[in-house]
């Protein structure tokens, strides 16, 4: 069974317009789907990258483009309107809420989704505009997608660590920027949603 570190951030637009396609092509060849959210800035400092604020205008503006291009491709909703927010409590979130899935059902959980409270966490940010960094709105989601809200707090420990860690390993995996999807078996990357059609055709070769 082929394995994937998927490198992440809950406040990039790209990540959200992937929506579900990594968990449909990783079940349609039993391949198992590891997240790693990280600090998105922290890797473009590491790696060599230019933080938004910094890109030339060019950039900034043909961004602007392609973007809302993406999201009428794929038939999604998409708020270009979003404020800057800290990442990392959604983050220790989708860390926390991980550990849990793999260890088992915990009491106060409904045996949530890891991949659907992503994708929940990134709607909320970029279809309905909220701050994802706000605990109301990460418990909410947790309990939407089957996880006890009370990982809000539970898991910040655990999940500062794990976040630190995911960059260390990112960057030695030669990830610089997201999304990222790694390939542990063949050591085969894939960055952004529009690889996603690769990486289904290279599972299918393994």
């Amino acid at each position: 069974m082929a394995a994937i570190d998927y490198y992440l951030s809950p406040i990039s637009p790209w990540a959200y317009l992937a929506g579900d396609r990594l968990e449909r092509i990783a079940r349609r060849h039993g391949a198992s789907v590891t997240y790693r959210p990280l600090d998105i800035m922290a890797l473009f400092d590491r790696t060599g990258g230019t933080r938004p604020e910094s890109r030339h205008p060019a950039r900034l503006a043909y961004r602007a483009q392609e973007l809302p291009r993406w999201a009428e491709h794929l038939g999604m909703t998409l708020r270009m309107d979003v404020t800057v927010t800290n990442p990392a409590p959604a983050s220790y979130a989708i860390i926390a809420a991980q550990a849990e899935a793999q260890a088992g059902t915990p009491p106060g959980s409904n045996g949530g989704d890891v991949g659907a409270l992503l994708r929940g966490l990134l709607a909320a940010r970029f279809v309905d505009g909220r701050d994802i960094a706000e605990d109301a709105v990460i418990r909410e989601v947790l309990a939407a997608t089957g996880f006890d809200p009370a990982l809000a707090d539970r898991g910040l420990f655990v999940g500062a660590e794990t976040y630190g860690r995911n960059l260390e390993r990112a960057v030695e995996a030669g990830v610089f920027g997201v999304p990222f999807y790694h390939v542990l078996d063949s050591d085969q990357r894939f960055w952004g949603q529009d690889r996603l059609e690769f990486l289904d055709r290279h599972l299918g070769t393994l």
